[in-house]
């Protein structure tokens, strides 16, 4: 169902459908201590976030910070 409602929003260039999804999926990932496959949904997440200017691109940030994957926003 996730990767349907994925395809979807990506067809609809829908971001902020795309932002929720990606961290959803970084969520189900986390929680099966797929720290790599979660953090490859976070990425996707922050750069959909970054476009859209969303407000969940801190949030995002800061859990790819503590994985060591990005840079703080703000140093």
């Amino acid at each position: 169902m996730l990767d349907d409602d994925l395809i979807k929003a990506h067809a609809e260039n829908d971001l902020a459908s795309l932002v929720r999804l990606y961290v959803q999926a970084a969520d189900e990932k986390e929680s099966a201590d797929d720290i790599d496959g979660a953090c490859f949904y976070l990425v996707h997440a922050y750069v959909f976030a970054l476009e859209a200017g969303d407000p969940a691109m801190p949030a995002i940030n800061q859990r790819l910070v503590a994985y060591g994957r990005e840079a703080p926003l703000n140093p």
